[in-house]
């Protein structure tokens, strides 16, 4: 394996930990308010508020690695993305922010309010809008060089089919990983009323995943047929990405093995991810930028392996105490003091 493999490969793993993470804190935000609206606080609140608590702080923490690594191991995506995502990036750091201290107001604020809560959720549902815009330039069609710096025309942009069929898989996607997460975290606090609404609403929010998920593939035949022919090439992972939702949907649907079903559903996104990054290659912008024009000195890429390797040295364990304290703690889960 060369050292532009590794390098996105490491990028690749640290984003598709940040989709699964992210998901189930923004979808839990948005839960946590449509509760409010709907008057159904009092059944999943509680449950929303324990799983919250202790990972909203630490959500970004793979986001960061990314960015900061697809432009150390790529210097020229700075150059390309750099201003041309100038909006939707600053739009994603208002919502980031605004996702912050709306949640600090809600938690330690002396009056709760479900204008923070309705804030909140409305936010991080937004986020995955803005930040998914990056998948749709990468396809192509979107950039044109103008006095040799590129451009972003954003009319062809957002009048394009597969920019909303992304958008609309981020926010469907986000919901059914939260759900289906959720679902299980009631069901360790033993708490059957919350977790017999998130099975539902994993339920709910099913079809309209697997829906759009096959709107992206429409719309990309079109939009880049080279890539979507590569993607018929690795037809496979997908094939088992759509065994492991449709194991998922059975799990739920009967009630039962809730935790086999969340590591299914990451799994089904798992094959999905790793398929679309995989018939990607070797690009990171069509048709103008590769991995191997745009991958940084062999020294410096060395360097920031090991300082990937050693940022992991400190995450992981931080991550395992968090969840052994916290989220799979028993008396936590179920609200009990110790």
């Amino acid at each position: 394996m060369n050292m532009e493999i590794l390098g996105i490969l490491v990028l690749w793993t640290f984003l598709f930990g940040y989709l699964i993470i992210a998901s189930i804190d923004f979808g839990a935000g948005f839960f946590n308010a449509y509760s409010e609206l709907t008057s159904k606080q009092h059944i999943i609140s509680a449950v929303i508020q324990r799983y919250l608590s202790p990972v909203w702080e630490v959500t970004n923490v793979f986001l960061v690695f990314f960015f900061v690594g697809i432009v150390g191991f790529f210097p020229k995506t700075a150059f390309y993305y750099g201003t041309t995502l100038l909006v939707p990036v600053s739009i994603a750091i208002i919502l980031l922010a605004i996702r912050g201290a709306y949640y600090a107001f809600e938690t330690y604020g002396h009056k709760p309010h479900k204008g923070y809560a309705f804030m909140y959720g409305a936010a991080g549902l937004l986020l995955p809008a803005a930040l998914s815009i990056v998948l749709t330039i990468s396809e192509g069609g979107f950039i044109s060089m103008v006095n040799n710096a590129p451009v972003l025309d954003y009319w062809t942009l957002f009048t394009s089919p597969l920019t909303w069929s992304i958008v609309v898989l981020s926010i469907t996607a986000l919901l059914f990983i939260s759900a289906v997460f959720l679902t299980w975290y009631a069901g360790k606090a033993n708490d059957a009323p919350a977790m017999e609404l998130m099975r539902k609403y994993a339920l709910i929010w099913a079809l309209p995943t697997i829906i759009t998920a096959g709107g992206i593939m429409y719309e990309l035949q079109f939009h880049n047929p080279a890539h979507f022919e590569r993607i018929l090439n690795l037809w496979w992972m997908f094939a088992l990405s759509l065994v492991f939702f449709i194991g998922t949907i059975w799990l739920l649907w009967m009630g039962k093995h809730l935790g086999f079903a969340v590591i299914l559903m990451i799994a089904q996104f798992g094959f999905a991810f790793y398929g679309y990054g995989i018939s990607h290659y070797p690009y990171l912008l069509y048709p103008q930028l590769t991995l191997y024009d745009s991958f940084t000195n062999e020294a410096m890429a060395i360097g920031l392996v090991i300082a990937f390797i050693a940022g992991l040295a400190l995450l992981l364990p931080s991550l395992y105490l968090l969840l052994r304290l916290f989220l799979f703690d028993k008396d936590y889960v179920r609200g009990n003091s110790k």
